[in-house]
């Protein structure tokens, strides 16, 4: 499965050098003009945030929807909701800054900008802006990218400042509401779901733990309901996401009992299982065996030959 754009993948594609601050402790941060990303951007999730002022004509397009863009707008792009760019016309201009969720966790430990309605799964990321409005859009770029260029030692938190800015800005709008569904949105919700289900494995160490669990985990994480994404990964793949989920947990204990060392506790936890009771319940339930047993029957196995 192919698995999400990081920002060096993203300087490699648009053949951009890397710049800007690339640390563990205060993450990333970089702005564009988009005259260095003219045609499409291909479908896929990314691992960090971007803020674009766009003109240019266009079509964005989300999991199960999409919006034709034919005037200025202001887009919010966030990790959690993949999406893809679909150029209309050559003329692409504006402006993208793009952070790592570290650049704004060093300057708000709260993270509120993140929390914002903006960055919601489900929201609506898209804000047509008019004359006026675009320039103090434009202006603000403009000033990121000198603050970038500049030796000022506190640049790094003037950027912040000037993000968050842009987001009260589209705060002050109404967000578009002109979205359309697009007839292969049923199969791209499937493909999405498998590929997120796909992406937390194989479990390397006994403190890596499984963060998505359910089948609600996964709408959030796709931006739908559960109710919807049930349906359609019924429909595309004959069986339900909860029978998805387990399999595939079943499959990575069966990989772990037998060729790990680790408790059977330790497995339990990494697979999202609080306690060990409830793994053997739910094992002894997909495998009619215990772990333990599996375990055994292994060792025999080996001994016999």
């Amino acid at each position: 499965m192919e698995q999400s754009e990081s920002v060096k993948d993203f300087y490699k594609r648009i053949n951009l050098t890397e710049t800007g601050i690339f640390t563990r402790h205060q993450g990333h941060f970089n702005v564009y003009s988009r005259e260095f990303c003219q045609g499409g951007t291909p479908y896929s999730r990314r691992d960090f945030y971007k803020i674009t002022f766009m003109t240019g004509d266009g079509t964005l397009y989300y999991a199960d929807k999409g919006i034709d863009i034919h005037r200025p707008a202001l887009v919010f792009s966030n990790p959690m909701v993949p999406s893809a760019w679909e150029a209309a016309s050559t003329d692409q201009r504006g402006y993208f800054c793009l952070f790592t969720e570290n650049f704004i966790h060093s300057h708000d430990k709260n993270n509120a900008l993140l929390d914002s309605p903006l960055y919601k799964p489900g929201g609506n990321p898209v804000y047509f802006i008019d004359a006026e409005r675009q320039k103090v859009v434009k202006e603000i770029f403009i000033r990121m990218q000198q603050e970038m260029a500049s030796e000022y030692p506190n640049k790094y938190d003037l950027l912040y400042h000037y993000v968050s800015i842009l987001i009260h800005e589209a705060l002050k709008l109404q967000p578009a509401d002109t979205y359309f569904k697009h007839a292969s949105a049923s199969s791209r919700i499937a493909a999405l779901f498998i590929e997120l289900l796909e992406r937390q494995f194989p479990i390397d160490t006994p403190d890596q733990v499984l963060k998505l669990k359910t089948a609600t985990d996964y709408a959030r994480q796709l931006s739908v309901h559960v109710n919807h994404l049930n349906r359609v990964v019924k429909e595309v793949t004959g069986k339900t996401t909860s029978v998805h989920i387990a399999e595939r947990i079943t499959g990575e204990a069966k990989a772990l009992l037998l060729h790990t060392d680790w408790n059977i506790s330790e497995i339990g936890y990494s697979l999202g299982f609080e306690y060990p009771s409830y793994f053997n319940n739910f094992f002894r339930k997909q495998t009619q065996s215990t772990p333990r047993g599996l375990r055994k029957q292994a060792l025999y196995s080996k001994m016999d030959k």
